[in-house]
Parts: structure tokens; sequence; C-alpha cells
């Protein structure tokens, strides 16, 4: 079964207050799997010690061929790229070592190119414009870009990238973020007053 939605949250500084706010306010139950690529590449990951404070699904860093599982969180690891493949995860070395990575961009792409389901793309807040490349082709085979509203991000950068790249669909607060999420994921579609 790989056609339930997948949710890629990328951001990178002040990226964990967004994800926090994000989960709080989104359903446990909902049938999709939620992916947060953080892109920090010297430290190590706490995500996935601290998210699950915020959350009633599982919250779990991601290993080599993990399945991909709706109702889970789940984290990538520091310094690795992400992709995904019959269903499950895949983690290579990082492709851009020096200077910004670009880990959210690679993992968007992966799944334009091999996930069957619907395909979200949350860009929140961060320094650079990682993840702003792909998402005009995650609008291509017919996804959702949804990019933080910048006066609720701590650091604008990249969801201002993502938004002058002309394929966002929402810009939105991480609490409005949520409630679209749950949205799609009902199958509701259409303008909402």
């Amino acid at each position: 079964m790989k056609n339930f939605p997948i949710v890629c949250v990328g951001g990178s500084a002040g990226g964990l207050d967004a994800y926090i706010r994000l989960l709080q306010n989104l359903p446990s139950n909902m049938g999709v799997a939620i992916v947060i690529v953080n892109h920090i590449t010297i430290m190590p990951t706490q995500l996935h010690e601290v998210l699950p404070r915020f959350t009633a699904m599982p919250v779990e860093l991601i290993t080599e061929r993990l399945r991909v599982k709706p109702d889970h969180v789940f984290i990538i690891p520091a310094n690795r790229d992400l992709h995904v493949s019959d269903g499950a995860f895949l983690l290579k070395p990082i492709s851009k070592p020096r200077g910004w990575p670009d880990v959210i961009t690679v993992f968007l792409r992966s799944l334009t190119n091999c996930w069957d389901g619907k395909l979200i793309a949350v860009i929140v807040s961060g320094y650079d414009g990682d993840g702003a490349a792909a998402l005009c082709g995650i609008k291509e085979v017919g996804g959702i870009t949804i990019a933080q509203k910048l006066s609720t991000a701590n650091q604008p950068d990249m969801p201002q990238s993502a938004i002058a790249s002309g394929c966002i669909d929402f810009v939105l607060s991480p609490e409005d973020i949520a409630r679209e999420i749950a949205h799609i994921a009902r199958g509701e579609v259409g303008p909402r007053q």
C-alpha cells in the first residue's frame, strides 16, 4: 500500500517552533505520513526525542529501508540525503557537503519520481532556499505546496524562497497548515470559506 499521502515538512533555523505548532494541531489518524526534513548537517538531530511530546503519532528517526507508514512522523537523520523507493526510505551520503545543504530539494524530487500517493510539500522557517527548486515539480505531479506565512516564521528566508518559486498553493501559519493538511487528507477539494 503506497497510495497514502506523504507530507514533507522542510525547515531549518526556527523550524522547531513550526514543527511543534503544526503537530499540535494535526489529527493523529488522518492516514498520512509526515516526514520532517530538517536541513541541519553538522549536529545530530534531537527532533525524535523532542517532538513525541506534541503528537500522539509515533515519531521515528529514519533508518535505512524503514517502511513509510501512515499516521507516523519520520525525522531525517543529520548529514544524509533522503530518498524513497518501493515504499521505503533510503539514506545516501549527502550530495552537497559544502555550502547550504539541499536535502529538502533532494527528497522532494525523489517523492516526485517514486511515490504514487498524494504529495504535500510544506516549507517552514529556515535560512537559504532549500526545497524551492523542487516545488514546481511537486505541482506538476498533482501535489500541493504550502509555505509558512512569513510573519509567523522565526527565519523567513526558506518560505520566502518557496513563495518566489511561483509554485506555492497556500501561504499559511503552522496552525492553518495543519488544518489544510487535514482537509486534503480527507479528500476535500475546492475553495473554502
